[in-house]
């Protein structure tokens, strides 16, 4: 056979080609990001798709949910006869205990046979996305999660014509309670399409929020640095510095006077030093997380050194602003930087194998969904991230909301944590790429594999005290992972474990109701959390009085109040808050 000679490639596609193919996708991403609220499709279908074939491979299964489902059907025509006769039965005690169907109206007939029915729907779903055999436990995780939330939103509590309480109430007011509910639909609908600032209840920023008289002493590209102004003659020699999350406007730590944070620790005599993240935009986009470290800590560290010079200094961080500070006291032991006193952190993670549902929403599909849609933008909006965090628990966060003001037109009371909430920021395309990549999936600062300055960090190398807290509810960053480092770090180690969500439980300030915690020491290197708790018993109270004593205990004397030798700017609570 004659040789054809070498064989021809296919044709290269040039480079300025496949940059336009990609930006061609990117715009198509981030089109369908505004609709499915920055939550990758393309994910949950691979998701759906594991689950559909492995389930029509398992005869077995099938045959298991089908006689679930005939025992189902008949448990929910017992409890409709049982449950009027009967209101103690264990089918009506699991209704009474879902608080959509706590209400008495849903003891009436045909709503008792409605929400049982639902709540048998729910169980049988349930055991329909889990344990089907050969299916990836991520995928597995991620159906089971999307058929709560469609059920969740089919719940027969959403809807006027079958939730009891909304017809009684439709009845009274001869239908007064739909007219308020379509009037408060139409605001919200018009304050969304108009980007106007939500509603905030009259809580403002600098007049009734974050009021702690203070000075902006420090300001560059992303912070503002505060000093609050000292409230007793001697402080301790060591001051704080308060790392709030990036994703988050700090003054969460100084709402109103009762439970602001940093009011409680400058009256137990702590000076305090808080860095204001800046809001981003489009020209923010190529900021990194070493930029954070960098301009945020690093900078902050070397302007309250020329104000206290020769003294350590305490440092915390809340949520992410932990996982920063986190990176940032490794990469300092690594180089020999013994400027911190002692680490705090706050509801933080620096290990994300543990970190909750929310990872469910983290895979490689979702992070280069994102990527798009910030490549688009050049960061991601606060309701891109928001809906992701709602979802966790849509039954308090949507629903419950939704039958509320819409449907009974009731408008909820604001308070300063809600009106805190609402006043949400967003984050640059290069940092969240990172910290989504770099952190969540590939999980590098736990391995020790993430590099500041070119070179790795660990952990490990951290020697200084660690206080450590986590909160009981928290579905943001779930305690037992808040306690991983206390696997890590290298010195005297306490944990605390508070009542509470990922925020309530840490604005717990002392006389708050119904507040409790745990507290102490870890011994070194401990791996079981679950040991810990049984070992330290519940105490009444707010924990901060128990981290300001701890704090007291790792300072090394007191000093009279001074002025700093540092410029002010302007007041707190500065410019870059209202960004």
């Amino acid at each position: 056979m004659e040789h054809a000679g070498p064989i021809t490639p296919a044709v290269a596609v040039p480079v300025r080609e496949t940059q336009a193919h990609d930006a061609i996708d990117r715009s198509y991403h981030a089109a369908l990001g505004s609709l499915t609220g920055g939550l990758s499709p393309m994910g949950l279908a691979t998701a759906w798709f594991d689950w559909a074939a492995h389930l029509a491979g398992s005869p077995a299964k099938q045959a298991e949910l089908h006689e679930r489902a005939v025992a189902n059907a008949a448990k929910a025509v017992q409890a409709a006869v049982s449950c009027p006769l009967h209101p103690a039965s264990e089918s009506c005690d699991a209704m009474a205990a879902d608080k959509r169907f706590r209400d008495k109206e849903w003891q009436r007939a045909p709503y008792n046979l409605l929400a049982q029915w639902f709540l048998l729907t729910e169980d049988w779903w349930d055991a329909a996305t889990r344990g089907v055999q050969g299916m990836a436990p991520r995928h597995a995780q991620i159906v089971n999660f999307a058929t709560r939330q469609t059920l969740d939103m089919l719940a027969p509590s959403n809807y006027a014509a079958t939730n009891p309480v909304v017809l009684d109430r439709t009845r009274e007011e001869h239908g007064a309670n739909l007219l308020r509910g379509l009037r408060n639909w139409m605001e919200d609908f018009a304050r969304d399409a108009e980007g106007a600032p939500p509603e905030t209840g009259g809580f403002k920023v600098g007049e009734t929020l974050a009021t702690t008289p203070g000075e902006v002493v420090y300001r560059n590209r992303l912070i503002e640095l505060i000093r609050y102004r000292p409230t007793t003659e001697s402080v301790q020699a060591e001051p704080l510095l308060i790392v709030p999350a990036w994703i988050m406007k700090y003054y969460i730590l100084d709402l109103s006077a009762h439970n602001s944070m940093v009011r409680f620790l400058l009256d137990q005599g702590i000076e305090v030093y808080m860095i204001s993240w800046l809001n981003p935009g489009e020209e923010d986009a190529d900021l990194g997380l070493e930029d954070y470290v960098r301009l945020g800590i690093f900078d902050a560290l070397e302007v309250i050194e020329r104000a206290v010079p020769g003294q350590k200094i305490h440092a915390a961080g809340y949520c992410l602003g932990g996982t920063l500070l986190s990176i940032a006291a490794a990469a300092m032991a690594r180089d020999g930087d013994a400027r911190l006193a002692s680490l705090t952190l706050l509801a933080a993670q620096v290990d994300f194998t543990e970190a909750g549902e929310i990872t469910l929403f983290i895979d490689d599909s979702q992070v280069a969904f994102l990527e798009d849609i910030m490549a688009e933008q050049g960061y991601l909006k606060p309701d891109q991230m928001a809906g992701a965090f709602q979802m966790l628990r849509s039954n308090d966060l949507i629903w419950s909301r939704t039958i509320r003001e819409y449907l009974l037109g009731e408008r909820g009371s604001m308070n300063d944590l809600m009106a805190w909430n609402a006043d949400a920021t967003r984050m640059p395309a290069r940092m969240h790429a990172e910290y989504l990549r770099k952190l969540f999936l590939e999980n590098r600062l736990a391995l020790g594999q993430y590099s500041v300055g070119g070179r790795p960090i660990s952990l490990e190398d951290i020697e200084v005290p660690v206080f450590a807290v986590g909160t009981e509810r928290d579905h943001v960053a779930p305690w037992r992972s808040a306690w991983k480092i206390t696997r890590f770090a290298d010195g005297e180690n306490t944990f605390v474990l508070t009542s509470g969500g990922h925020n309530a439980g840490i604005v717990s300030e002392p006389g708050h109701p119904r507040r409790h915690f745990r507290a102490g020491p870890v011994p070194g290197h401990a791996t079981d959390p679950d040991l810990w708790i049984k070992a330290h018993a519940v105490r009444d109270g707010s924990w901060w009085p128990e981290w300001t004593e701890w704090l007291e205990r790792h300072s090394s004397e007191r000093r009279h109040v001074e002025a700093a030798p540092l410029p002010s700017l302007c007041a707190a609570p500065g410019r870059y808050v209202f960004g």
